[in-house]
């Protein structure tokens, strides 16, 4: 008998990937951790080997893993897209979205369009923000649904987990090893988790510092830190080939992405939908 790629299977294997817990896999995907385990194990059955270094604390892929990853994201678009095509029409609605600016252009470049032709009468409003402020704007019912970064464990209950990063602290490839007393830093905007974590991880440790840029944009802190002006901290999934990773500097915590609605976006089916594209589709 041939093998089969299962496509249930294959969604299990990528929320392990992308929440680096099965345990939290398990939570964003209303299975139990043991169900979990044996997707993967039946799916390592079927690639013929292993997929998945783990331990108690994360996971690690494999190469058999990596390849087996790149090779299937867009099989799981391309199902979920035609699934989607064959109801879509009868959908309609408008969605107001929240989005940080550090995920912004993934998730309109990447997953919106994939939403859009799905359910072409459903209208998105996407709205950029730090992610404590777009927080306050779903409290408020400004937005129906929104992405947003938090300490890991420290946010709302309700809130469901799309990815987990350590964020590092980072330099220009090209800067010396040694940096000045006070440390120049680039900072992002007031209501950005980073920015709080940058500060009070350097008051904590005595350090000083000077602001070299403060901003919303993380274009302009990338720029900031590849030109070797400053330090900041970014998701380690995020540096490019100008940067290096800061060594010797003081330790921050976990982050999670997570996606949080509004009261009275609870039963709406199309930001629903949206929801599920989401945590289908989001990569950091």
């Amino acid at each position: 008998m041939n093998a089969i790629l299962d496509i249930e299977l294959l969604r299990t294997f990528h929320a392990v990937v992308r929440l680096g817990k099965f345990s939290a896999a398990a939570q964003q995907l209303h299975k139990s951790p043991a169900a979990v385990s044996v997707h993967v194990q039946r799916l390592e059955a079927v690639a013929g080997g292993r997929l998945l270094d783990r331990d108690n604390q994360s996971v690690a892929l494999t190469p058999l893993g990596k390849r087996l990853l790149a090779a299937t994201a867009e099989l799981l678009h391309t199902h979920d897209r035609v699934l989607a095509q064959l109801q879509g029409t009868r959908l309609a609605g408008r969605i107001t979205l929240g989005v940080p600016d550090e995920y912004a252009a993934h998730v309109i470049r990447d997953i919106l369009p994939i939403f859009t032709a799905a359910w072409p009468n459903v209208v998105l409003e996407v709205k950029t923000a730090p992610s404590y402020t777009l927080n306050q704007w779903v409290q408020r019912g400004k937005l129906q649904l929104a992405l947003m970064s938090q300490p890991r464990g420290q946010g709302s209950p309700v809130a469901h987990v799309l990815a987990v990063t350590t964020p590092v602290w980072v330099t220009a490839a090209s800067a010396s090893s040694a940096w000045p007393d006070p440390l120049p830093v680039a900072l992002y905007a007031a209501d950005c988790p980073y920015r709080q974590a940058l500060l009070e991880s350097l008051k904590r440790a005595g350090r000083r510092w000077r602001v070299v840029l403060d901003s919303p944009s993380t274009q302009a802190v990338r720029a900031c830190v590849e030109a070797g002006l400053a330090v900041a901290l970014m998701d380690r999934e995020a540096v490019t080939a100008a940067m290096t990773v800061l060594e010797g500097m003081p330790d921050i915590g976990e982050h999670e992405v997570v996606l949080v609605r509004s009261a009275s976006a609870k039963n709406d089916e199309a930001i629903e939908l949206l929801a599920q594209s989401l945590h289908q589709h989001f990569r950091l």
